[in-house]
């Protein structure tokens, strides 16, 4: 168990090393393009210094989750000998390291900026905080940038290795999952920590990191005439942040179960804990912004409680139609009786029908967190606009406020599945090998479940980042005309406003000025343009996992070909060249997709200007997280659908019916693993190149 786990562990560090000196690469490039914008006066000087630390930080929190992970595998192993509890305990508890690891880094990261910031800059007081924290939403680029390099990357190196280990070892040789004489089976446990450990730790960061910062934005701009206030608007989502925090670990002590429980009781297990999270934060808002004295305090807190209920639906959702104990994904399996077409036929069905409850969710979530925080108005107006979208932005730091705990039933998932490889290799009991595929089983529900809370949140935060990206127009205006020899920023050949004119500029005028209406035909171009992306990276990215499996699975052909001793377990394969092939494959083909997210977001704004990126925004926003939603419940069904035959229905391990739902798995298995997990980084990752860019947009473009 030992020797399996470190070479599991190097395969892991090795991947990571590589990733790193190339992700080091770009953030060298992309920090020279901005100390050069820095001194032509397109942007803030202390932007390149924000978005190094931002890309830091979240390299960071996947570091430290693929430590944690790949020590806690070998030990859950062995933990699931004593009982079915003592695994899942230790599984879920090395997960929630994890999570409590990115929330910390992350208001270590916010709170550290705000000292900086506030003691260097010297800006008027009303303006100072809207200064402040515009520029902390820059290091959320360099979050979104090493979250998509890490997703994208690992993604593709887990899949790559999972789809060559199961068409040649579990289809065509008809050996066990994880069985030692599979030459791809190391690299499929390590491609397990690199995907969804190290690149969903970085995620999560960013998504936790960048709705707070656009949220404390938005709160700057809102009461930049009063300063006391202003002060509060920033405090508050980094307050609920905290307490969430403390009451996520409460949470965490809750989780334990029987032995001998069903799917439906380990289910009950973890959603004690994250429920317990959630009920103490939700009387913990009231209390704190009471406290803090927030103007409409009690409508702001109901907002945060409309993300945390967003986001209870989304998970109950998410795991009605991914789990084996349910109806929907029960018929995915019964549909292997007549082939592997109708599995994924049926599958593909289940994961459009399921994106409905998220979607209605998050519809409802934004209209009442935008009508909870001011006043239920529906007066189109500035202040009401301005407290509106705060209500919105607060929403999302609800709905992430649980992160710690939410996290770690994520992570808790690579880890129980690294488990039972570990077992499976090491010869250990059945009896330990039932309970680490029980905890498999379990894991694969909650990464859908955490997948689809991943997603829900991005919606919201991206929405909130719409509004930080007109501030920030706002701003790099002031900016020019500070620096225009007649002292006049040009919005349009027509229109040109001086920089005591731009600070009494709404959200509304903003709009206004730059046709940003549906019959604007630049908009709506930007909307087919955004709508078009999400399409275009999954395309990237899942021709990527194609690639690199064929590549894959013609190596572990040729071994079992040339070296007959494999499969009689007398000669041991040659892994090292699996996950070489995996790590090379995964360095080389995330750079496409990555490379497209930043710069999109930078060509439409040099040719469509302002009016052309809010589309670009909104379309990207709209399909990606709808298309996003429907690849992870696809996969995650498609992946319990051979669990359920797997436990022993319709014909068990080995059946007909067990290699059909193989291959639908095997479809699954880019649908939630890469392409749909990436999809919420690109979302908000285009939203933050649009911000940090925001002054080259204002500065140069055709329209």
């Amino acid at each position: 168990m030992i020797h399996i786990a470190q070479v599991v562990r190097e395969g892991a560090m090795s991947y990571l090393r590589q990733q790193y000196k190339v992700v080091f690469i770009v953030f060298l490039i992309l920090a020279g393009l901005f100390s050069v914008m820095a001194y032509l006066g397109l942007q803030n000087n202390w932007v390149p210094f924000a978005f190094l630390t931002g890309g830091f930080f979240s390299g960071l929190t996947g570091f430290f989750g693929m430590k944690t992970a790949t020590y806690a595998s070998a030990r859950t192993a062995n933990a699931a000998q004593r009982s079915l509890n003592s695994g899942l305990k230790l599984a879920f508890r090395s997960g929630a390291v994890m999570g409590l690891t990115v929330v910390g880094f992350a208001l270590f990261d916010i709170g550290a900026w705000y000292l900086i910031l506030d003691h260097f800059m010297e800006v008027a007081d009303g303006e100072k905080l809207v200064h402040i924290t515009t520029t902390m939403l820059t290091f959320g680029m360099g979050a979104s940038c090493q979250a998509l390099f890490a997703r994208v990357g690992g993604g593709i190196y887990t899949k790559a290795a999972d789809v060559g280990a199961d068409l040649v070892g579990k289809i065509e040789k008809g050996i066990p999952e994880d069985d030692p004489r599979n030459p791809a089976t190391i690299a499929d446990n390590v491609g397990d920590n690199v995907g969804d450990v190290a690149g969903m730790g970085a995620d999560l960061y960013e998504s936790y990191a960048g709705s707070i910062l656009s949220t404390a934005a938005l709160g700057a701009a809102a009461f930049s005439e009063s300063p006391e206030m202003q002060e509060k608007m920033v405090l508050a989502p980094m307050l609920i942040a905290a307490v969430g925090v403390l009451l996520s670990i409460l949470g965490i002590f809750f989780v334990r179960t029987k032995e001998g429980a069903d799917m439906k009781a380990l289910l009950r297990a973890l959603s004690r804990g994250t429920n317990l999270a959630a009920i103490l934060i939700a009387v913990a808002t009231f209390v704190t912004f009471y406290c803090l004295g927030l103007q409409n305090w009690l409508g702001i807190s109901f907002s945060v409680i409309v993300g945390l209920l967003a986001g209870v639906i989304i998970g109950q959702a998410t795991e009605y139609y991914t789990s084996q104990s349910y109806r929907p994904t029960q018929k995915v399996a019964e549909s292997s009786q007549t082939g592997p077409a109708t599995v994924i036929i049926s599958g593909l069905g289940l994961g459009m029908l399921s994106t409905a409850i998220p979607v209605i969710t998050i519809g409802f979530a934004i209209i009442f967190a935008y009508l909870c925080a001011n006043g239920f108005s529906l007066a189109f107006t500035a202040q009401s606009l301005s407290m509106g979208l705060y209500g919105i932005g607060i929403a999302a730091v609800g709905m992430l406020s649980t992160l710690g705990i939410t996290l770690a039933t994520d992570a808790y998932g690579p880890i129980a599945d690294n488990a039972g490889g570990n077992a499976e290799m090491s010869g250990l009991d059945k009896e330990v090998r039932q309970r680490t595929d029980a905890l498999d089983a379990l894991g694969n529900t909650t990464a859908a479940t955490g997948k689809g809370f991943a997603i829900g949140s991005a919606a919201l935060t991206a929405l909130a980042l719409l509004a930080s990206y007109v501030e920030e127009i706002k701003i790099a205006l002031i900016r020019m005309a500070n620096e225009a020899t007649d002292g006049y920023a040009h919005l349009t050949k027509t229109i040109s406003l001086s920089a005591n004119q731009l600070h009494h500029t709404t959200l509304v005028d903003f709009m206004s000025i730059y046709n940003v209406n549906l019959m604007n035909p630049i908009v709506l171009v930007g909307i087919f343009l955004g709508a078009m992306m999400a399409f275009l990276f999954c395309g990237l990215t899942m021709t990527a996992v194609g690639r690199v499996a064929q590549k894959m699975v013609n190596e572990v052909r040729r071994q079992f070909r040339e070296n007959p001793g494999i499969l009689e377990g007398t000669t041991e394969p040659d892994y090292g060249r699996c996950v070489a092939i995996s790590t090379k494959g995964a360095q080389y083909e995330m750079l496409l997709p990555s490379s497209l997210a930043i710069a999109v977001p930078i060509l439409v704004g040099v040719v469509l200007g302002v009016a052309g990126v809010l589309g670009l925004l909104i379309g990207g926003l709209s399909s990606g997280f709808v298309l996003a939603i429907f690849m992870a419940n696809a996969g995650g069904a498609w992946d319990n659908a051979k669990k359920y035959v797997e436990e022993g229905h319709l014909g068990g391990k080995g059946s007909e019916q067990h290699k059909a739902t193989i291959v639908g798995d095997t479809v699954g298995d880019p649908f939630k693993d890469t392409s749909g997990p990436s999809l919420n980084i690109l979302i908000k990752l285009m939203s933050m190149v649009s911000i940090v860019m925001a002054g080259l947009t204002v500065a140069c473009n055709l329209f």
